[in-house]
């Protein structure tokens, strides 16, 4: 049967050797790994074996010597052709032997040491080699790494990872099995002479001794260059050792082998791994957690099973549970469980391991169908072996793990199909690997080198017939904790049977497990475990219970009494007597004061008071005798450090709204439509909340306090008090149909409201609603109503997403928000007051070296517990550990009070943390002037034990009077909270509450009471809890349900908010060395064993037992504000003070100690830096901690001046807890210890089972909770999946889950998954992740109020709202037009003066236009910045139903318009050139339009997708309701995203033809933008030009067209003047339009319309042809006041919304090089050819602000860097030929900017004169806010002002034509001293004007006047002269 010894099992646990095996295969490059269990069983021979040959016996044989079979033979692999075979020399030829190289110079690498290697075929001498270090033995012949690394020292080559390819190199030429233990010999090292000599003889015979066989089936394969034995003392964190540990099976040869030979030599970390307490957490749990087979279901039919094989049946015995005290759970394994008969209500069966096995075997698809031939997986010999040694690793009181065994099947699989795997995944493309989000690719195979080619390693399997063996011979190591029945077993049926007898016979007493396996020839394997031990058969059949059948079954046992006899147990307190009777005796004094009472006493009496009753009780403690409450008008009552602070809210939950509402806006930006965002005007919501009084109440006080009621405005302007918020609450039971019913039809008969639904706590309702009676969530959320609105968006808020995050999820990853961090780096990066303390930092805690953790268990109460569950097997576990529990704190209460007789002998009847917890809570309010306190939490699932607990303790409280030192509180979910009144009357004193009718309905407001909550529900519901929560007690909740849900939420009721501010940056966080506790934790310990001294510190006696006040050593916010007592200030214990001053010893010795001040939190040391005080060695047994009697201090101390307390050195001891002095305080009001634990997170108590599993970490440094199933409602979607990483975001988590987890049938979610898994997601529906208390509520709530904000924000736009300028003067008061005319009349018109003033805000930094008449005002003229019309004034106006909009806008309306119409592919566009011939120009003028399809009918085409011929243009006859006859045109720059150019709802859904006028290198972006609007594309050439010459170009293109149209008229018969000849020309920023109505009650009222109505009104005008350029009026808000607007036509200048006739204006064009004020310019050219100008006054167009793009944006940037610059308008301009700073920037930009800014210093005498303006001729430039122009055309019979009687202070001639001559010019008077300034293009032109206009007779120049713009030549600067008038 191979190797007849099987080398001793390492006692290192199984799976972490299984880890490390797999971790080092995966770091080796080159190899692949052997089986993991040839690594499990190593030899430990002794340094002289047994038969006493020589440790380095050169004779060594050979593996399987002393086997019976024959030495396997091996041929070696034949040499490469023409390679060196000569021995002592490499295949390379080189020598490589000892006495050639001994004096040669070696190059030896670092790490690697020179070998001398035995050859067989020379035995005179050694051959040399160079190995690394690590896979050689130190001297006592440990710690080599398995495999091989070496060089060849002859060759120099490098890189040998297997001995056998390097025994082949150095030509050994051998005819065994190479092994570097057999080869490699000695050590070499050269001698004072430098001559390379033999050193010592290699080590290989110690504890990692050479590999041996394990049969055939375990034969060896070639090691990895990078495997090692798996360090034994550092891989289990947080285990222990213990005489359990063990050891594995001894060597023949090692007759006198113990399993203490091997394992009391190990570090004791190493052996054990913490205890587990359920099988239930994995995948193959069944029916959600209901009992899986229950003995009913076996009696009722096991008989008619057809799985049964007919005839095997096994019979229960009775009496099987009296007998043997426990109920045997049977685990399915392989093949048919045999029939149960008989007793079968005592015998439990799972299939859980089935399961397992079934799921282990079930490959990924993906492996079973690859390559020729499929991967297999484990088979069913290997799986039941993995499953002993897995059981043999188990503790006494470990209960095993299915997902642990699980892991270990994987790994091993994993390992032993390595290479196929690995070649697998090579083959698989980028693309599929990220498919799987590479997780299970990274967590197998990192860094295995891409070249491989070795062959797949062949492991031989285990067969059948050595099954038996192997396991029997495992299961040796443990003696019978294991016993596996294997040989002579015909059946299950027979083991089963022989099981029973065992169990019957008392054989199986220390038996945990016995293993059935059936083999025989002809049929398969079969096998199942029985579970035999207490423990766990208790802890398997109560996890078989679902939750909610637990809590039935424990309410059960109480109902029917079968508790009894526990509770008089528990009652009995020994040689103390029963527990009753010393409460009726307690000594009360119904006179003394309590803190909440309403007597007022003088001090004086109080304190007689105080020293009767210490007489009376002999001994009871000052501290129970709280000094009175005075006067609530005394000052010193109120305590100065309270707040509370959960009504703020802070800045990371500002972020996490911010972030939620960002979320919202992508799914309204994206291209889906799911959400039409600026549809909606208002928001409403409606909370969702676990059918929890308590939070629901919580919720709304929360909803009230945030504001959010007040913000949303109309809607809540009913709801003015804090119940009227109920209205937005609602709890999850049935009463909740209807309100969502209700909200249903709100949603859909309210379109514009969007509807948020808040489901909080999310993942507390996952049920499936196919279920009767459950899946209420399902049932209302997941309806089709709610799925199919589209203004309903639903948002689940959650501290434990795992449960919506499967496979078949609803919610996207793109919309799931996850709470961040607040600290990085120790950096606080929102600025926050306060740090989160959660599971982490509890979990930290437990690894911080010497301070006492805030996350433990308590060893006394467990022992206590399990002696009681062996005595009582029946009942369940949580009924007997509550009522321990409840004993505890009933002694505890007693014993503390000191009124119960003999008190001093009640502590060994309770628990050291038991105490603690009591003795602080009675003493907390002791400390605060206003009687604060704090709250103890005790944690009871079941409400009926919560309910007796509550009974008993009030009872309890009251006997011993002290129903008014603090409140008992029953946490029932489904009743509202009841207090007492007195506490109520001091809660509402405290948060100064004036309502009479006030009660505190949520554990909020408990703030500072000191109470006991006993929490009761089968999980927590969303309670939030009070900052004062100084003790979390958990000890009695389930071990038996290990989901990470379950666990994590149970730990997040201890989570807190620790202020910030009181720590240091030095220190890492609370779970740091020192923690206030320290100082509050009693001296003694609850311990039965002390850790040893190997730790450096001697463990204090048990019986050092401290009763002081445990927050009497608390640290305060100052150390100045602590006092001691009067001992402790002496610097000396006095052995007859009381135990409070001094620890009561043994040998009451005086201990001599340095203090040391008590530091506030944040100035707390390492404990290095604290003063040790002496240790002292105590017995170690339970009657020295039991025996130390407490005394009372009656008296009060005297006041001294205070002195800091000392710290203690914190001692550890199994159960985590330890001790340290607690100084009793000199006052009881010396400081508020509500205050001082502010800072400080809660001390959480668990079970001691669940404590290991929590502070244990898996292979990737997770807690191991984190790798167990997520939820009850899910499974795993493969056994084939990777650990939890533990550098993984949230994100990833969430794609983690979503990747391997599947919803089971009953979860809500299994619906989805037949929907498909690319398109189930719910467009609207997000969720929010954090960790518990951490501020949800507040981020959400603050949500929705800046979303409605932000909906009003979206609906509301910024319009410039500015009064008119230069309006002060002029006021006519002739009336031309009717008030309600609804046109003008060309015949009126002309008889209007022409107001040549400049009305237009925008324009107040502009040279003025002189009018006469016009008085401008006496105010100076404020000069404005370039970029002052960013901040204009500017009016927040919402958008009305006919508004224009940008991108971002998305409705259903506009998706034709914007290009999703389903007749045309999106971006489906056509590019077409269009040319004609410019005069102006001078040349042919080349456009582009690129038109979509959908608006090819607006174009006429020589054929279909032919030659662009013209835009086609109606007639002036036609006329239609629903059309716009003109072309509206837009140039626009820089605001692809930005411009407004969705007409659609501004048209009122007329049609209209739009074009956008870009620039070139716009095009594409803006097609991009917008798909299906018309673009008309300037030539390149004019990429740097202004608005001037997109309005050029328009104008001429459409005159152009104008004539091509009438063409085609008059080819097609018609008369070609009734062609339309108007256009428009619109800003890109006109969004709203407005008409007045006349007919208001009120007077004129503007009222919003649609531009559809405004234009079919001007194009209906009768005599509009007569009018050359008509326009409306900017809005203001001012617009209607004065007598101005009362006319409704005027004539004037227009801007921003044109419509321009392009026949009758041909003669007038845009100066196509303008930048700035071309349409002021424009216009007056227009008046002066006396072309009609018409303003329409009834209407208004609203201009939007936008910041970003347009015309006005001009950048000034240098030739030499391209970039933006600072230089001043004084440097654009220059002498001609000088060196100057020359710029990339239009020459006519420069001049105007430079005219603008300079004009003060260039026409000094018009500056502020306007009635002496600048004559500006056929042209108007701005000149600066300081100077006037008066406008005057030159050509013949042009309009122009009189000018009689004007002296001008200037003359300004740019580019002058032919039409401007001497004579024109001498009708024009000067001042003397006048400027002259004369542009030009060049020059030569320039000079010519001079002379051509004789200018030089009344005007002197100089050579130093002549200028050129700071451009290049081939820039084409322009040039100017300046003159002085003579």
């Amino acid at each position: 049967m191979g190797n007849s010894y099987a080398g001793q099992l390492r006692t290192t646990r199984f799976e972490e050797v299984l880890h490390n095996s797999i971790e080092a295969s995966l770091r080796s490059n080159t190899v692949v790994p052997r089986p993991v269990f040839s690594q499990l069983y190593l030899e430990t021979e002794q340094l002289l074996a047994q038969n006493g040959r020589p440790e380095n016996d050169d004779e060594d044989d050979e593996d399987g010597s002393e086997s019976n079979s024959p030495p396997i033979p091996y041929q070696m692999k034949p040499p490469p052709e023409g390679c060196c075979t000569t021995d002592g020399f490499c295949q390379a030829g080189r020598d490589l032997r000892l006495s050639s190289l001994a004096l040669d110079p070696l190059d030896v690498p670092p790490g690697f040491m020179l070998i001398g290697v035995k050859s067989p075929s020379l035995s005179e001498t050694l051959l040399v080699c160079a190995v690394d270090r690590r896979f050689l033995p130190d001297e006592r012949g440990r710690n080599a790494l398995l495999g091989f690394s070496g060089n060849c020292v002859g060759c120099g080559e490098k890189g040998f990872s297997y001995f056998t390819e390097f025994s082949n190199h150095i030509n050994l030429k051998l005819t065994t099995q190479p092994k570097k233990q057999k080869h490699l010999k000695y050590h070499l090292y050269r001698n004072n002479q430098g001559v390379l000599v033999k050193g010592a003889p290699i080590c290989w015979r110690g504890h990692d001794g050479r590999m041996r066989q394990i049969g055939s089936s375990l034969s060896e394969g070639p090691m990895t260059s990078d495997e090692q034995h798996p360090n034994l003392a550092s891989h289990t964190p947080g285990s222990y050792a213990g005489p359990h540990a063990n050891a594995g099976p001894p060597k023949k040869r090692h007759k006198g082998w113990s399993p203490e030979s091997s394992a009391n030599n190990l570090p004791e970390s190493s052996v054990k791994t913490p205890p587990s307490s359920s099988a239930l957490s994995s995948s193959s749990a069944v029916t959600n957690g209901t009992r899986l087979e229950t003995a009913a279901l076996l009696s009722s039919s096991q008989g008619s099973s057809p799985l049964s094989p007919a005839g095997l049946s096994v019979t229960v015995p009775d009496q099987l549970l009296n007998t043997c005290r426990l109920q045997p759970v049977i685990f399915k394994g392989h093949g048919h469980l045999p029939q149960l008969t008989g007793n079968v209500s005592e015998v439990l069966v799972s299939s859980l391991l089935q399961s397992c096995y079934l799921s282990s075997q079930t490959l990924p698809r993906v492996y079973q169908h690859y390559g020729p031939s499929p991967i297999q997986p484990l088979s069913t010999e290997m799986q039941i072996l993995l499953t002993v040694y897995y059981l043999v690793q188990l503790g006494p009181d470990q209960v095993p793990l299915i997902e642990d065994l699980e892991q270990i099947f994987m790994r091993s699989w994993r390992e032993s199909h390595l290479s196929e795997i690995r070649q697998f995944q090579q083959a698989q493309t980028p693309a599929s690997q990220g498919r799987h989000y590479g997780i299970e690719i990274a967590s197998t195979l990192p860094g295995l080198p891409q070249p491989f080619s070795l062959p797949p390693h062949s492991q031989q399997p285990v067969t059948p017939n050595q099954l038996p063996w192997l396991a029997q011979l495992a299961a040796s190591s443990c003696g019978e904790s294991v016993v596996v029945l294997g040989e002579h077993v015909g059946s299950l049926a027979q083991g089963l049977q022989k099981t029973f007898c065992r169990l019957m016979e008392g054989q199986l007493e220390n038996t945990s497990y016995v293993v059935i396996i059936v083999t025989g020839l002809g049929q398969e394997t079969q096998s199942c475990v029985v579970v035999t031990g207490k423990h766990q058969c208790r802890a398997l059949a109560e996890s078989m219970f679902s939750p909610s059948d637990g809590l039935k079954e424990i309410d059960h046992q109480l109902s029917t009494g079968v508790a009894q006899e526990l509770i008089h147990l528990c009652n009995t307190l020994g040689q103390e007597g029963d527990m009753d009777f010393l409460l009726d005796s307690a000594i009360v004094d119904s006179n003394e004061p309590s803190p909440f009472s309403s007597s007022q006493e003088s001090a004086e009496d109080t304190i007689l008071k105080d020293k009767l009753s210490a007489k009376d009780s002999h001994a009871r403690c000052s501290k129970d005798s709280p000094s009175p409450k005075q006067s609530s008008s005394n000052p010193k009552d109120v305590c100065a450090e309270y707040s509370v602070e959960w009504r703020e809210i802070r800045p990371i939950q500002l972020a996490v709204a911010r972030k939620l509402l960002s979320h919202v806006c992508a799914i309204a930006d994206s291209s889906t439509q799911n959400l039409d965002l600026g549809s909606f005007d208002r928001v409403s919501f409606l909370i969702l909340v676990p059918p929890s009084e308590v939070t629901f109440q919580q919720t709304v006080l929360h909803l009230w306090n945030s504001g959010v009621l007040r913000e949303l405005g109309s809607l809540d302007l009913e709801c003015v008090s804090e119940r009227d918020a109920e209205r937005y609450v609602v709890k999850m039971d049935q009463s909740a149909h209807a309100r969502i019913d209700s909200l249903i039809q709100e949603a859909h008969t309210n379109t514009y409201t969007l509807y948020i639904l808040v489901h909080d706590h999310a993942h507390w309702d996952v049920a499936s609603c196919s279920d009767s009676g459950s899946g209420l969530v399902d049932r209302l959320l997941n309806s089709r109503q709610v799925r199919d609105a589209p203004n309903i968006l639903i948002l689940h808020v959650t501290s434990f997403p795992f449960a919506l995050q499967t496979q078949s999820t609803r919610i996207s990853p793109y919309n799931e928000v996850h709470w961040p961090s607040s600290f990085s780096n120790d950096v606080d990066l929102y600025h926050e007051r306060m740090r989160y303390f959660g599971v982490s930092e509890l979990l930290e805690s437990t690894r911080s070296g010497s301070s006492l953790p805030l996350m433990r268990y308590d060893s006394s109460f467990e022992s206590m517990a399990s002696a009681l569950e062996e005595r009582f097997p029946t009942l369940h576990s949580a009924v007997i550990r509550t009522m321990v529990l409840i004993q505890h704190y009933c002694v505890a209460l007693m014993a503390a009070s000191g009124r119960v007789g003999g008190s001093h002998n009640l502590h060994k009847h309770t628990s050291v943390e038991t105490l603690e917890i009591v003795q602080s809570l009675l003493t907390a309010a002791q400390q605060c002037p206003a009687y604060h306190g704090h709250m103890v939490l005790l944690r009871i699932p079941s409400l009926a034990l919560a309910t007796w607990a509550h009974r008993r303790l009030s009872r309890v409280r009251g006997q011993l009077g002290l129903e008014e030192s603090f409140e008992i509180i029953l946490g029932n979910p489904n009743q509202a909270l009841i207090i007492g009144q007195t506490f109520t009357d001091q809660i509402k004193k405290w948060l100064k509450v004036q309502d009479d009718d006030w009660l505190p309905r949520t554990y909020l407001e408990l703030e500072a009471l000191p109470c006991i909550l006993i929490l009761s529900g089968a999980e927590p519901l969303g309670e939030s809890l009070p900052r004062s929560l100084k003790y979390c007690d958990l000890r009695v909740i389930s071990c038996s349900y290990l989901q990470r849900t379950t666990l994590e939420q149970e730990l997040g009721l201890a989570a807190y908010l620790v202020r910030a501010e009181s720590r240091s940056p030095n220190i890492p966080g609370p779970g740091s060395d020192l923690l206030e506790s320290d100082a509050e934790k009693l001296s003694s310990t609850d311990n039965e064993e002390e850790e040893g001294p190997e730790n450096g510190d001697s463990p204090l006696s048990s019986s050092q037992q401290l009763q002081s006040c445990p927050d009497s050593g608390a640290l305060n916010p100052s150390p100045s504000q602590s006092t001691t007592s009067l001992s402790v200030q002496k610097g000396t214990l006095d052995p007859k003070e009381s135990p409070s001053q001094s620890q009561s010893l043994p040998y009451p010795t005086p201990q001599h100690q340095s203090q040391t001040p008590v530091q506030p939190y944040s100035q707390a040391q390492p404990s290095s830096q604290l003063h040790p005080q002496p240790q002292i060695q105590s017995q170690n047994h339970l009657s020295s901690q039991t025996n130390s009697q407490p005394q009372m201090q009656t008296s009060h101390p005297q006041p001294l001046p205070p002195v800091p307390p000392a710290h203690s050195r914190r001692q550890h001891s199994k159960s985590n807890s330890s001790g340290s002095l607690s100084p009793q305080a000199s006052s009881p009001h010396t400081s508020c210890s509500w205050a001082r634990g502010a800072s400080r997170p809660p001390s959480v108590l668990l079970p001691s089972a669940l404590y290991d599993i929590i502070t244990t970490s898996d292979g990737s440094g997770l807690p191991r909770c984190t790798s167990f199933l997520p939820h009850m409602s899910v499974a795993w979607a493969s056994s084939f999946r990777p650990l939890l990483s533990k550098m993984m975001t949230c994100t990833e988590q969430s794609l983690y889950y979503r990747q391997w987890t599947v919803p089971r049938s009953n979860h809500m979610d299994s619906s989805n998954r037949a929907e498909g898994r690319n398109d189930n997601f719910h467009p609207r529906r997000l969720l929010l992740s954090g960790p518990p208390q951490v501020g949800k509520t507040g981020a959400y709530l603050h949500f929705l109020g800046i979303l409605s904000r932000m909906l009003i924000r979206l609906m509301e736009v910024d319009i410039y709202d500015e009064e008119d300028i230069n309006c002060s003067a002029q006021v006519e008061g002739v009336q031309y037009h009717p008030s309600n005319a609804p046109w003008p009349k060309p015949d009126i018109m002309r008889t209007m003066p022409f107001d040549c003033t400049i009305h237009d805000p925008k324009y107040d930094d502009i040279s003025n236009v002189y009018c006469p008449g016009f008085k401008p005002s006496a105010e100076g003229i404020l000069v404005r910045q370039e970029d002052v019309y960013l901040r204009r004034r500017t009016s927040r106006i919402k958008l009305s139903k006919y508004g224009a909009y940008n991108t971002y806008h998305h409705c259903e309306q506009c998706h034709q318009y914007l290009g999703f119409n389903p007749r045309y592919q999106m971006y489906e566009s056509t590019l077409h050139a269009f040319t004609f011939t410019n005069l102006l120009l001078g040349e042919e003028i080349q456009l582009y339009f690129i038109i979509p399809k959908s608006k090819e009918h607006y174009f006429s085409f020589s054929q279909p997708g032919g030659q662009l011929e013209s835009m086609r243009l109606p007639l002036t006859s036609d006329w239609s309701p629903d059309c716009i006859k003109s072309p509206i045109f837009t140039p626009t720059t820089g605001r692809h995203e930005h411009g407004l150019f969705n007409l659609y709802h501004a048209m009122d859904g007329a049609s209209h033809l739009h074009i956008l006028v870009v620039k070139e290198y716009e095009m594409a972006v803006y097609k991009k933008y917008w798909p299906n609007h018309i673009m008309l594309v300037l030539p390149t050439v004019f990429n740097g030009a202004g608005i001037g010459a997109a309005h050029f170009l328009i104008k001429e293109l459409s005159y152009h067209n104008l004539e091509l149209e009438r063409s085609r008229q008059l080819e097609g018969g018609g008369p070609a003047c009734d062609v339309w000849p108007f256009i428009i020309l619109a800003d890109d920023s006109c969004v709203m339009w407005n008409a007045v109505d006349l007919d208001a009650h009120n007077g004129p009222v503007e009222h919003a319309v649609s531009l559809k109505q405004v234009l079919q009104h001007m194009e209906a005008c009768p005599d509009l042809a007569h009018y050359s350029l008509c326009g409306i009026r900017k809005w203001s808000s001012h617009g209607l006041a004065g007598t101005k607007q009362t006319e409704p036509f005027s004539r004037g200048h227009l801007h921003d919304f044109l419509l321009l006739n392009v026949d009758r204006s041909q003669s007038i064009q845009y100066d196509k090089e303008r930048f700035t004020c071309h349409d002021v310019d424009f216009t007056l050219r227009v008046n002066s050819a006396g072309l009609l100008v018409c303003r329409f006054n009834r209407f208004s167009v609203m201009k939007k602000q936008v910041a970003i793009g347009g015309y006005r944006t001009f950048i000034i940037k240098t030739k030499v860097t391209d970039v933006p610059t600072s230089v001043g308008p004084s440097q654009y301009v220059c002498a001609p030929d000088s060196k100057h700073l020359l710029l990339a920037t239009p020459a006519q930009l420069l001049l105007e900017k430079y005219l603008q800014h300079t004009s003060q210093k260039l026409f000094p005498l018009s500056t502020r004169n306007y009635s002496q303006p600048v004559l500006s001729v056929d042209c108007y430039l701005n000149l600066g806010p300081e100077v006037t122009v008066c406008f005057v055309s030159s050509r013949p019979q042009s309009v122009n002002i009189s000018t009689t009687g004007l002296q001008f202070s200037g003359l300004l001639l740019c580019f002058a034509d032919s039409f401007v001559t001497p004579r024109f010019l001498k009708q024009f008077t000067f001042l003397k001293g006048a400027t002259l300034c004369v542009i030009s293009a060049d020059r030569s032109s320039l000079r010519q004007t001079v002379s051509r206009l004789e200018l030089e007779e009344e005007w002197r120049f100089r050579l130093s006047d002549e200028f050129q713009t700071a451009n290049l030549k081939e820039d084409r600067p322009l040039f100017f002269l300046t003159g002085k008038h003579i």
